[in-house]
């Protein structure tokens, strides 16, 4: 996974950590959360920056609602993948 799998990542938050509330997660510690997933491994020359992490965190979200069983309807955020 490289920082552009954006829906990967988000995936794998949710499962690595269900006792975290994405919506808390500032952006400082979820760099840290996806630096330390397993398959992580991201390439050198994609930088890290503000808009992929919101993009990471709104997928995050998306991915607890939809776990959660959640249609998403009433939600104010819409996760944007800059990378589509």
């Amino acid at each position: 996974m490289n920082w552009t799998d954006i829906e990967d990542i988000a995936i794998e938050l949710d499962e690595a950590h269900p006792d975290i509330d994405p919506l808390s997660v500032r952006f400082t510690q979820l760099r840290e959360l996806v630096e330390g997933l397993d398959g992580f491994d991201p390439d050198p020359d994609t930088h890290v920056n503000e808009q992929i992490l919101e993009a990471i965190q709104g997928a995050w979200i998306e991915e607890r609602q939809d776990a959660a069983g959640g249609d998403g309807e009433g939600s104010t955020h819409a996760p944007h993948n800059p990378f589509r």
